[in-house]
C-alpha cells in the first residue's frame, strides 16, 4: 500500500537539468529558434545601448536575426519536398507570415539605420521567446526562476497590446521608408517594395492586426475629420489620405481566399 502511495505521488516527468537536456535535444530546431529571437532582441537593445556593440552592426545583426528566424519557420511550415518554381508554391509562399518577415529583412539591408524598423521584430521575438522561455523553465520545474516566469507573464499579458503595436509599426514605417527614400537614406524603390510587404501583412491569415490597425486608423481619421471646428482644408486632407489608403488595400476576396 505504500508503495502504491508513493507512486501515486509521482505526478509527471523528472524535472531539472537532465529534463531540459533532454528536451533541447528532442525540439533543436525550435530551441534553435528560441535562441536566435533572444539574439534578436539582444541586438536591438544594442542598437538603443550601444555599449559593447557597434549600432549600426547591432541593427544589422538584429536584421539578420530575423531572417534566421524567419527562415527556420519556413522550414518548419513548408517541407523541403514542397520546394518548386510553381505559381501553386509562390502563392503559399507568400501566405506565411514567415516569408512576410524574412522579405522585411531582405529589404532594409542595405538601408540607413532607424529604429522603427527594428520595432515589429524586436516585438515579435520578444514575444514568442518569452513564450518558449516558459516551457523551458517548466522542464527545469515549476517553481524555478520565479522572477523570470514573472516577467514573462507580464509579457504574454500584454501580448494583444505587443502585437497590435507592432501592427502600427508596421503602418508607419511605410510613410518613414517614403521620406527616406527622398532624402536619399535609402533606394528609391525601396518605398514600392515595401508597399507589397504590407499587402501582404495586410492579406494575413494567421495574423489580422494590421488589417484591424487599418480598420482603427481610418476609424479615428474619420472621427477627427468629422469635428466641426477642423478647417475645410485639412478635413478634406484627411479624407483624401483615407480613400488613398483604401485604393491601395488589396482586394477583400484577396483577403479571405
Amino acid at each position: 500500500m505504500a508503495d502504491q502511495g508513493s507512486q501515486g505521488g509521482d505526478t509527471g516527468p523528472p524535472k531539472g537539468i537532465p529534463a531540459l537536456k533532454a528536451h533541447v535535444a528532442a525540439n533543436k530546431v525550435d530551441v534553435a529558434l528560441w535562441g536566435i529571437r533572444v539574439l534578436t532582441v539582444l541586438f536591438t537593445i544594442g542598437y538603443v545601448l550601444p555599449i559593447i556593440n557597434n549600432p549600426v552592426s547591432a541593427f544589422y545583426k538584429a536584421l539578420l536575426a530575423n531572417a534566421a528566424t524567419s527562415a527556420l519557420r519556413l522550414h518548419q511550415r513548408i517541407p523541403a519536398r514542397d520546394i518548386s518554381l510553381s505559381r501553386e508554391f509562390l502563392a503559399r509562399f507568400f501566405l506565411e507570415d514567415s516569408a512576410h518577415y524574412l522579405f522585411y529583412s531582405l529589404i532594409f539591408m542595405n538601408v540607413t539605420p532607424n529604429l522603427l524598423i527594428l520595432v515589429p521584430i524586436f516585438l515579435f521575438a520578444m514575444l514568442h521567446a518569452a513564450s518558449y522561455s516558459l516551457t523551458l523553465l517548466d522542464t527545469l520545474g515549476q517553481n524555478s526562476m520565479w522572477v523570470a516566469r514573472l516577467l514573462i507573464s507580464l509579457v504574454e499579458f500584454q501580448s494583444r497590446n505587443i502585437l497590435r503595436v507592432a501592427a502600427l509599426a508596421e503602418i508607419v514605417v511605410f510613410p518613414l521608408v517614403a521620406l527616406m527614400a527622398l532624402f536619399g537614406y535609402c533606394g528609391l524603390l525601396t518605398p514600392f517594395v515595401y508597399y507589397y510587404f504590407v499587402t501582404w501583412r495586410y492579406a494575413s491569415r494567421r495574423n489580422p492586426y494590421t488589417r484591424n490597425m487599418f480598420r482603427e486608423l481610418r476609424v479615428a481619421a474619420e472621427r477627427q475629420a468629422a469635428r466641426p471646428a477642423l478647417p475645410a482644408a485639412l478635413r478634406s486632407t484627411i479624407l483624401a489620405g483615407v480613400r488613398l489608403v483604401e485604393r491601395m488595400a488589396p482586394p477583400l476576396e484577396a483577403v479571405h481566399q
